[in-house]
């Protein structure tokens, strides 16, 4: 006969096991096992072994051809904010499932309702589920964002009685501030209730049709706190960062969009309001013939930006120069120091380097090479790169200038920000033609 397992589970980390512990072997959390409910395993067989008790009986309708799958993309909606539906693709999907994530303050939660209300203005039935603030303290926002009175807010955090609640009246558009105080066998914030809570959303707004943006807290290191598997279930996942006086919207994940995607905000009184220019914003307070000040062409998504890249040299008084370097990738930034140093004669080695991409924005991006170079050459020469300047191009070991993605875009940018003078591959074939040329 089929033989009843009990398996105990910890409420922490999801560790199995078939007798409770007092302190998990995986996470190390003390009292955390909970009983789980007994299923049937398996059953011996005259011969000594096991199979499994139940039969589960085949489901041909569920392969389809792919010539069977009706054609046509996804209807989209705006989000009625056009920054927004730039890092999003074009705009919400429906049944779509995002997760949002960001530093505390950081206007995740100012930026949902102001969404919430371009919504209840297109005529659609939006839930704030309201885990971390009470009614009144999100009426006392939304009044000064302006937001609809027709927003309704749920405050049941108990998993199960909130799908309850969902079920039962499905809306159009659904935020769940945040899933970190979501409720199920394990308590609000462990890692098996936030990884139970992803998937039943998930599953929800699929069947539904309903539009969900989940808030998740972040770590210290910047990523959303909790089980990766989160971030593998939902279809969009966006970073809100602060970048200066700007916020900027990132996309790390997008199934019904370009990845890597940015939008620009600034902070207000009023709420998030969109940088429709973000080149000329980053680029409002740029010293005027400073040695180590160059403007680069990057490319961030489908996006073009001009931005400055500042490099400052200064003898050293320690055994090993300093090499510091704030918004970029810190290798690529060694590598193009090594190439001014063995290529160019440039003398490096008693001298602390730093370079910073202006603004606040961090871009790992090949294509910053050449202006990082002209930077440091600058500020170690004392010599300014010409205001009329914008750079583009990979610097190679050898000291050549490589193509990079998008460079057509990134060259219009630069026309369009006023930039006369344009520096890249493969108009100039290495970086020493490059300086011979500017300095």
């Amino acid at each position: 006969m089929a033989r009843i397992s009990v398996q105990y589970r910890c409420t922490e980390c999801g560790y199995k096991s078939v007798k409770a512990l007092g302190r998990c072997p995986n996470c190390g959390a003390w009292d955390s096992f909970k009983e789980e409910a007994p299923a049937v395993s398996s059953v011996r067989t005259a011969s000594g072994g096991l199979r499994t008790a139940v039969r589960v009986q085949p489901n041909l309708e569920a392969i389809t051809k792919l010539a069977q799958v009706p054609a046509g993309g996804e209807v989209r909606f705006s989000s009625g904010i056009n920054e927004l539906d730039r890092v999003l693709g074009g705009g919400f999907v429906p049944g779509e499932v995002l997760l949002l994530g960001g530093e505390p303050g950081v206007g995740k939660s100012t930026i949902l309702l102001q969404v919430a209300h371009q919504m209840l203005q297109q005529g659609k039935r939006v839930v704030y589920l309201a885990g971390e603030e009470s009614p009144g303290q999100i009426r006392l926002r939304a009044e000064r964002l302006g937001v609809s009175g027709q927003l309704e807010l749920l405050r049941e955090t108990q998993l199960e009685a909130m799908l309850a609640t969902l079920e039962a009246s499905p809306p159009d558009f659904l935020v769940v501030d945040s899933v970190q105080t979501l409720q199920t066998v394990s308590p609000a914030g462990s890692l098996v209730a936030v990884r139970d809570s992803t998937s039943a959303l998930t599953r929800f707004s699929k069947n539904h049709q309903v539009t969900t943006v989940l808030v998740g807290h972040v770590t210290k290191e910047g990523i959303v706190a909790g089980p990766k598997v989160i971030e593998h279930v939902v279809d969009c996942t966006l970073y809100l960062e602060t970048a200066g006086n700007f916020r900027v919207l990132r996309s790390a994940k997008n199934r019904f969009g370009p990845v890597g995607e940015i939008g620009v905000f600034i902070m207000l009184n009023e709420g998030m309001e969109e940088v429709a220019n973000p080149s000329a914003a980053f680029l409002a307070e740029r010293p005027v013939g400073a040695p180590g000040s160059v403007v680069a062409l990057t490319l961030s998504g489908e996006r073009a930006l001009a931005l400055e890249v500042q490099a400052l040299a200064a003898k050293t008084p320690f055994p090993a120069p300093r090499r510091v370097s704030q918004g970029l990738d810190s290798r690529r930034v060694d590598v193009v120091l090594a190439v001014l140093e063995r290529r160019l004669g440039l003398q490096l080695g008693n001298l602390d380097v730093y370079v910073n991409l202006a603004g606040g924005l961090r871009v790992f991006d090949p294509g910053l090479d050449l202006a990082i170079g002209l930077a440091v050459y600058s500020a170690v020469m004392g010599k300014p790169i010409p205001d009329t300047v914008a750079a583009v191009g990979e610097v190679g070991l050898a000291g050549e200038l490589r193509s990079v993605e998008g460079l057509e875009r990134r060259l219009r940018e630069g026309k369009r920000a006023g930039f006369s003078r344009l520096v890249h591959p493969p108009e100039f074939r290495s970086l020493e033609k490059a300086l011979e040329k500017l300095l």
